[in-house]
């Protein structure tokens, strides 16, 4: 079973042109060294059908919020970030036509890439099977998310740190719990995180995701200060 095929059968969609697909996956850096397209069309289309079907979601589930609130979550929830960690749970990395140079410097790990490799994506589905397919997708990956505050949380800072660590090297970041205090009901935590054996940033929170944030927000902080 080729790659696409087993794209179709993770994700239980089927294509009626498959080409379409692969065209999701055509970086470009591939397209320029083998000539043919890439993927940069469809990732525009995708772009322009995400925004509708999650502002249409947003406005369907939110029906007492204002405009200003609709707008800044659809921003939260349809940024690079945020749709790195979808494209990261379907698995999207492996699946993607990368150039050398590209497949030398783990282009299929950038979040940059992998966003813009969903959007495609969507874009490709938009094109072969219209919007009910489209919302199947987004049903699985982002509309639990929307209604979930943890998710547009958890995916910020961490993630970030580990897109900038990633950029620059095959490094990896860890973190650990290095002190809890106060009763069981209202525990403070102490996390530090780690790039391999390096301290990198020390956070507290009320919850263990919190305490990740804030020392993944200290190293950022950190790094972006050298």
């Amino acid at each position: 079973m080729d790659n696409f095929k087993l794209f179709q059968k993770q994700h239980n969609i089927k294509f009626k042109n498959e080409d379409l697909l692969k065209k999701a996956f055509t970086h470009s850096s591939y397209a320029n060294e083998n000539g043919v397209e890439c993927n940069e069309r469809l990732e525009f289309l995708g772009d322009a059908v995400l925004q509708i079907a999650v502002s249409e979601f947003l406005f369907e589930n939110f029906p007492n919020e204002d405009e200003g609130f609709l707008s800044k979550k659809r921003a939260k929830n349809v940024c690079e970030s945020a749709l790195c960690v979808i494209a990261r749970k379907m698995q999207l990395g492996d699946y993607l036509l990368l150039g050398k140079g590209e497949e030398q410097s783990n282009g299929d790990q950038k979040c940059s890439t992998l966003s813009n490799t969903f959007e495609a994506v969507l874009g490709a589905i938009y094109l072969d099977r219209g919007f009910n397919e489209i919302y199947k997708v987004l049903d699985t990956y982002l509309f639990t998310q929307l209604l979930d505050d943890d998710f547009v949380e958890d995916r910020d800072y961490k993630s970030n740190l580990q897109e900038f660590v990633q950029a620059d090297s095959n490094r990896a970041i860890h973190y650990k719990v290095t002190s809890e205090t106060g009763p069981s009901h209202q525990k403070t935590f102490e996390i530090t995180v780690y790039m391999d054996e390096i301290k990198m940033g020390i956070g507290t929170g009320r919850t263990k995701k919190e305490a990740e944030q804030n020392s993944a927000k200290e190293a950022l902080n950190k790094l972006a200060s050298k």
